[in-house]
């Protein structure tokens, strides 16, 4: 699991080019999770500090729509344990 403040200042892109979406990687994470399907293909999140990932030897800028679904997924499970 990639290891982000929620906090963090970001922007989420799309490959099709709609308007970005900048704020925090919650902000970034809520908005992806209401996309459909076809355009979380095409998003991104552009990070303001790179992060290790698995399988990588180096820090990265950007997210790819897998590793934002986790993100969504940690959101979901922080959301349930509050509850």
């Amino acid at each position: 699991m990639i290891s982000i403040s929620w906090d963090q200042p970001a922007t989420l892109i799309d490959l099709d080019g709609k308007t970005p979406v900048i704020g925090s990687i919650l902000e970034c994470v809520k908005h992806f999770s209401l996309f459909k399907p076809f355009a979380k293909e095409q998003a991104r999140i552009l990070l303001t500090r790179p992060v290790f990932r698995e399988g990588r030897r180096t820090r990265t800028w950007i997210l790819n729509p897998d590793e934002i679904q986790r993100l969504v997924e940690r959101l979901e499970a922080e959301i349930k344990a509050a509850q």
